[in-house]
């Protein structure tokens, strides 16, 4: 007679994962991926993930995640993914910075503080020229990428090839004229949060209810792992918990700071990346703990 630990055990073992990745995702690519990790903590509780690349092969599964590395989903991946009984991310089709931006600035608007210019698309663009185009021309832009660009910004528009590179001014009067009109610019008021003399940066990483919320310091008002000086964990802020269920998230990391004392949401992020510390491993475990709300 079959025990119910057995049953439970049994139960555990039919379930499986598919996480959906762009066609043109490099294999070689995935673990620097948050989803490869928290994938290691399912593999161990004897879920099976199944990685699936495009949508010519359907593979069967209890559950998908759209795991789609680009600022706009296209279309047929959203299509694609509806075939699964539960999906994940289903309905997160654009991340562009200006679709839950609350502080645009615009020519002529009476704003007179700080800004900050950022590329309207995820991460400065770098997934679209890992994923889209010809094989020759996404090699052309990635060999490019590493070389800084030859005629000055203020020519040409803001050359940014990552998140490091936004530019900011101490008004909007001092941005260049023709930026405004850059549908693949974002202008904003630069609101920071300091502490102690130190920009901070606040990072929520979520899967459902489950996850962790980290704050990083930093001496460069641009605060990422690189210019960081100290990481801790912290609760996250409940208006940004809200706005993951608002915008229809059911997985990502969310980046915000609370500006005098308001959660200001910066920026959102369906394909997180992974950490390189010790730490950044110990926080998928719990992250991980979130799919079980989804079976």
């Amino acid at each position: 007679m079959i025990s119910r630990l057995q049953r439970c055990y049994i139960a555990v073992m039919t379930k499986r994962i598919a996480i959906i990745f762009h066609e043109n995702e490099p294999k070689s690519s995935l673990p620097r991926f948050a989803v490869w990790h928290l994938a290691a903590s399912w593999r161990e509780q004897n879920i099976q993930v199944l990685p699936v690349f495009g949508i010519r092969k359907f593979v069967p599964a209890d559950l998908a995640l759209l795991h789609v590395d680009l600022t706009t989903v296209p279309q047929e991946y959203l299509d694609f993914a509806l075939r699964y009984p539960v999906v994940l991310n289903g309905r997160i089709k654009d991340i562009r910075k200006s679709s839950f931006s609350q502080h645009r600035v615009s020519r002529g608007d009476g704003y007179s503080g700080k800004v900050i210019v950022k590329s309207e698309l995820n991460y400065a663009g770098q997934p679209e020229r890992k994923l889209l185009g010809t094989p020759l021309s996404r090699m052309a832009l990635r060999i490019s990428s590493r070389f800084p660009a030859l005629t000055p910004a203020e020519a040409t528009g803001p050359d940014f090839r990552k998140p490091g590179d936004y530019r900011i001014f101490d008004s909007s009067s001092s941005v260049p004229e023709a930026w405004f009109e850059r549908s693949d610019l974002l202008i904003e008021r630069f609101l920071p949060e300091i502490e102690d003399g130190l920009y901070c940066l606040r990072s929520h990483h979520f899967m459902g209810d489950r996850g962790s919320c980290i704050i990083r310091r930093s001496r460069h008002p641009i605060v990422n792992a690189a210019t960081s000086i100290s990481r801790e964990e912290v609760a996250p802020d409940p208006e940004i918990v809200e706005r993951t269920r608002q915008m229809g998230f059911d997985f990502g990391k969310f980046d915000y700071v609370l500006h005098e004392g308001k959660a200001v949401l910066l920026d959102t992020n369906k394909t997180p990346g992974a950490g390189k510390a010790a730490a950044f491993f110990v926080m998928c475990r719990e992250w991980a703990k979130g799919i079980w709300q989804y079976f």
